[in-house]
């Protein structure tokens, strides 16, 4: 298990905050972030572009010498790209999320039809 970088407790992998002193620890062991360490005497923040352009909110900055947001600013701008999602894949999802009402939808109806019926 990882432990807390502050009070050096150990944390639950999934964890987003350390329960003992409520120290954020977003990516020190939170699965799927990564996290950015200096390795030389410079902090992160003097080659990141969000501290390049003042939108930074690490309350370390200037000085983080870790960091989940880092971004080079001498690596080229990566667009953002959305995921396109196809219509095929709504509909499924749609159906999928309103299952319930389907079927009890499909069962008034079938229940109309055999009282028209008779």
């Amino acid at each position: 298990m990882p432990e807390c970088p502050r009070c050096h407790q150990a944390v639950d992998v999934k964890a987003i905050a350390c329960p003992y002193c409520r120290t954020p620890l977003k990516a020190y062991g939170h699965p799927g972030m990564t996290l950015y360490h200096a390795t030389g005497d410079e902090p992160l923040c003097v080659a990141c572009t969000y501290d390049e352009d003042d939108t930074c909110t690490l309350p370390k900055r200037p000085h983080a010498r870790d960091c989940t947001l880092y971004r080079d600013r001498n690596q080229p701008a990566v667009p953002m790209v959305t995921q396109g999602y196809t219509r095929d894949f709504q509909i499924r999802t749609w159906i999928k999320r309103n299952l319930v009402w389907l079927l009890l939808l499909g069962l008034i109806l079938f229940s109309l039809i055999l009282t028209l019926l008779r």
